[in-house]
């Protein structure tokens, strides 16, 4: 059976799981409201994307 013979030290532990870390989500400005939105995606609040009015609200028609 396989077992270790020296104790992993603290240093060569974290070293092995430093990609472990999370990171934290793209968050881009909407050109057209200014809102935070995420890259590629459809703006929630005003609906456009890439400079053009994807969805229409109904209220405004």
């Amino acid at each position: 059976m396989a077992v270790p013979k020296k104790k992993t030290s603290k240093s060569r532990r974290n070293m092995r799981r430093s990609h472990h870390a999370l990171t934290g989500d793209a968050i881009v400005e909407c050109p057209e409201c200014g809102e935070p939105t995420r890259p590629h995606h459809i703006c929630a609040s005003c609906g456009s994307y890439h400079d053009r009015q994807v969805i229409v609200d109904t209220a405004e028609v």
